[in-house]
This record gives structure tokens, C-alpha cells and sequence, in this order.
């Protein structure tokens, strides 16, 4: 697949074979079909995207891998793991029903959210391994699969200093090493409009990104709200980027 193909808003999950059956099941919304497992579309486009020189001189050529494998290069196993998050789990109920109260089009407001966020600029890819980058931010209490505040995790790492996600992050030295550090990091996934020019701090979709903060998500619906719109809003910058730098290439 040439990378001029790719199209930066295409739904990932209108090539997910059940993604929308019985997802109003449940009140919040919920599909048990993952893009990032069955997503054609989308695997084709990480597999040709990603492959390009890295900052330390490498050239990363990913190809599928076999059953279990997503896409592998070398002696590296990767999964595609999504960036942005809605937090509709049973243990936050609470808040979605308070949501669900203040939204008279609930139902509609997600769904267009989903379709938006399962478009390329939403998803990245991390190494695959039992207790993974994407099981341990997803799990920790201190970043609740935040994306923002596990890129201030992988900046603090570059930097050698200690963060909630610091010991899986050492795990996998053998990825980070390949971007040199955390501009390299950054640059190559183009997540630029989530750092400030000069790479040295995040900018937070929610919060001062405190790191010693137990639990944060959202505490209010206004927070929920501004939570969602931010993602949204990087995730059309990042599609832009990623489809300047496809053109200009």
C-alpha cells in the first residue's frame, strides 16, 4: 500500500466486523470488537506508516506478523493501542450516568466521538509483551489510561527521572532507544501538538498533570465534556500533520 492512500479520516470502525452490533446494549455504549485487533485498515495503515528511517539511523520496516503477533520487526512485537479514551467502564458508571442525564442526544454525541476518535491520528503502536506500556497505564492508578500523562512519563524517562509508568517504560529501553530520545520520540509519531515548541512539557488534556495524583479522570461533567472535545481536538491536529507529512513526502 502506498502511503498516499491512506486516508486520515477513515472510521476504523466501518471495517470492524460487529464493532456496532448490540453496542447500545448497555446504556454507555460498548463494543466487545476491537479496531485495534480487527481493523484491516487499520493494521495497513501502522504497518505503512510507521515504516520509515528512525532517529538512530535504523530504517523500521514492520511486517504482519503471525497469528498472535500484530506486526513485527526484528526481534519487536507491536500492538496497536488507542490514544484517546472515554472511561465508559463499569467502576465509572457513576459519572457516565450523570452524563448520560446531562445529554439529550447521548447516544448520538458518542457515536460521533467514536467515529472520529478511531480514525488514524487516534491510534499508535507500542511493544507487545505480557505486562505491556499500554496494560500498565491503563491499570495504574496514577495515569488511568491517560495518554497525556503517559507521554509525561515517557518525557521523564528521556530525562532518567522517576514516574508512575518508569519501571515498564526501562523494559522496553530497547524501543525507546530507537527514537534516541524524546523529541525523536515525538516527532516520529508526530505527536507535536501535545507538547509545547521546545519538547520540555505536555500539554494536558485535563489537570496540571500532577503525577502524584491518585485517580485522574474527570471529576465533574463539565470536566467529562472537556475531556473528550480536548482528545478531539488533537486528534484532527494529528490527522492534519500526519497528512502534510504523507504529502510533502
Amino acid at each position: 500500500m502506498d502511503k498516499a492512500l491512506i486516508d486520515v479520516d477513515f472510521d476504523f470502525t466501518s471495517d470492524t466486523p460487529g464493532f456496532w452490533d448490540n453496542y447500545w446494549d448497555d446504556e454507555m455504549g460498548y463494543s466487545t470488537v476491537d479496531p485495534d485487533i480487527y481493523s484491516k485498515t487499520l493494521k495497513e495503515y501502522h504497518k505503512v506508516l510507521w515504516s520509515k528511517k528512525l532517529p538512530n539511523g535504523k530504517f523500521l520496516n514492520l511486517k504482519n506478523g503471525g497469528r498472535a503477533d500484530y506486526l513485527i520487526w526484528e526481534n519487536f512485537r507491536f500492538s496497536s493501542d488507542s490514544i484517546t479514551t472515554s472511561f465508559r467502564y463499569k467502576r465509572y458508571r457513576y459519572m457516565i450516568k450523570k452524563v448520560i442525564d446531562f445529554l439529550p442526544n447521548y447516544k448520538q454525541f458518542i457515536e460521533n466521538y467514536v467515529r472520529k476518535d478511531y480514525t488514524i491520528g487516534g491510534s499508535i503502536i507500542f511493544p507487545k509483551m505480557k505486562g505491556s506500556i499500554n496494560q500498565k497505564r491503563g491499570y495504574n492508578h496514577f495515569i488511568r489510561d491517560r495518554f497525556d500523562l503517559t507521554l509525561e512519563c515517557i518525557r521523564k524517562y528521556y530525562k532518567n527521572e522517576k514516574s508512575p509508568l518508569y519501571e515498564v517504560l526501562l523494559k522496553n529501553k530497547n524501543f525507546f532507544d530507537l527514537f534516541v530520545d524524546f523529541k525523536g520520540y515525538v516527532d516520529f509519531f508526530y505527536l507535536n501538538d501535545l507538547v509545547d515548541k521546545d519538547y520540555s512539557s505536555i500539554k494536558f488534556w485535563l489537570g496540571d498533570g500532577d503525577l502524584r495524583k491518585i485517580n485522574p479522570l474527570p471529576k465533574s461533567v463539565e470536566e467529562y465534556l472537556l475531556w473528550l472535545d480536548n482528545q478531539l481536538i488533537f486528534v484532527k491536529k494529528r490527522n492534519v500533520r500526519i497528512k502534510n507529512a504523507i504529502n510533502k513526502n
